[in-house]
């Protein structure tokens, strides 16, 4: 059984076709999303990719899109977050009904972090496990439970996410993040702080023996390891995945971020932590969005806070 699924991003947006059973994901349809533009110009190209899909009649569809955002209701939250300011207060789940082709038997919406985290525990790096926690750099993060994300409780930071913790009495997002990164790199190397080279940029001349990028990359996720420490041992997550640009860089950010596991409050769980970059870095977001759509029953994943900073 083939499920339709959307991921919504702050830049493209992608549709494709799922087949859980199988693991696989088929005729991805991937396009530009103009964020700044009017409801029906960003609802227009999401229509756009689906319409080039052939998905199946009357299907439930998953959709994942980040934050802020109402997923029970539907509801786009942005305010103030550069981005999909004209969706605020839209019922999205009506607007899509209409829109999408064919019409879907039901949408539903979840965090695209969760997205990619639940992805991953269906087909990927946390397969196997109960409990696992996915993040990347920004601080998106995900924190699994049997493939169901959890956001609220005592086991988990303010809304799930990992971004909303702090390292050294400040936000962690100013050391884990790349405005926070190369922020620490403008201050250490650069006689220029306006002109100030990317992340990508700041791990090759770490590679090449720059020892201010390798000094900022190691403090960087030493400190995330650290904070993650005590959540993983109190969630009793057996596997950390981690993506996006902290995986691009594993030959320089592994070895920092065990140092940091393993000095965190979570020492004793953090020997026997699984700790590996995902398996599904380009489709665990569809994937996840698939696993939502055919689940059997609703629950929460509300996340209207903020979203990381990714700058």
């Amino acid at each position: 059984m083939l499920t339709p699924v959307l991921e919504i991003g702050g830049t493209h947006v992608t549709a494709a076709l799922v087949d859980l059973d199988g693991g696989l994901v088929h005729g991805q349809v991937r396009a530009p999303l103009p964020a700044q533009g009017s409801v029906d110009e960003i609802l227009g190209a999401v229509a756009g990719t689906t319409a080039r899909l052939a998905a199946p009649a009357a299907a439930p569809w998953g959709v994942a899109v980040p934050g802020p955002f109402d997923y029970e209701a539907g509801i786009g939250l942005f305010e103030g977050v550069g981005k999909f300011e004209s969706l605020y207060g839209i019922d999205l789940r009506t607007e899509l009904q209409h829109r999408l082709t064919p019409e879907p038997g039901a949408l539903r919406f979840l965090n695209d972090a969760d997205a990619f985290g639940i992805g991953e525990y269906a087909a990927g790096a946390a397969a196997g496990h109960e409990r696992a926690l996915c993040v990347t750099l920004g601080i998106g993060s995900a924190f699994v439970d049997h493939g169901e994300p959890v956001n609220e409780g005592p086991l988990v930071p303010q809304d799930g996410s990992a971004h909303l913790l702090t390292y050294g009495d400040r936000p962690l997002e100013d050391t884990v993040s790349r405005r926070g990164i190369r922020a620490a790199y403008a201050r250490a190397a650069l006689d220029d702080p306006d002109v100030v080279p990317d992340v990508r940029t700041i791990a090759e001349l770490a590679r090449g023996g720059d020892r201010y990028a390798r000094v900022v990359l190691d403090h960087a996720f030493r400190a995330l390891g650290e904070t993650l420490a005590p959540w993983i041992k109190g969630f009793e997550a057996t596997v950390l995945m981690v993506g996006g640009s902290i995986a691009a860089s594993w030959d320089l950010t592994e070895v920092p971020l065990r140092i940091g596991l393993a000095e965190g409050p979570g020492t004793s769980s953090a020997r026997r932590l699984t700790v590996r970059t995902a398996l599904r870095p380009e489709d665990a977001p569809l994937l996840g969005a698939a696993w939502w759509a055919r689940r059997p029953t609703m629950t929460s994943t509300i996340r209207d806070v903020r979203p990381p900073d990714l700058g």
